[in-house]
């Protein structure tokens, strides 16, 4: 049976997704990566990981912000 786990490269396009869809609300978190350290788990469902990283509270209350903005357009 093959492994579900994502690929490095799966992650690596996750996260510049994420990076440019941030972008589009003026978000930048510096930090954003893919968490390489989480492909030599031995426990399949932390392969894979994207770190966010730390970002301050102006950072976070924008995202926030974005986030309640885009679910409340449903």
């Amino acid at each position: 049976m093959p492994d579900p786990s994502p690929t490095a490269h799966d992650v690596t396009l996750c996260v510049e997704n994420l990076r440019a869809a941030l972008a589009l609300h003026s978000i930048t978190l510096p930090s954003l990566r893919v968490d390489l350290p989480s492909f030599a788990s031995t426990y399949a469902p932390s392969a894979g990981l994207v770190a966010l990283g730390n970002c301050n509270t102006d950072t976070a209350h924008a995202l926030a912000t974005a986030l309640r903005k885009t679910a409340a357009e449903r």
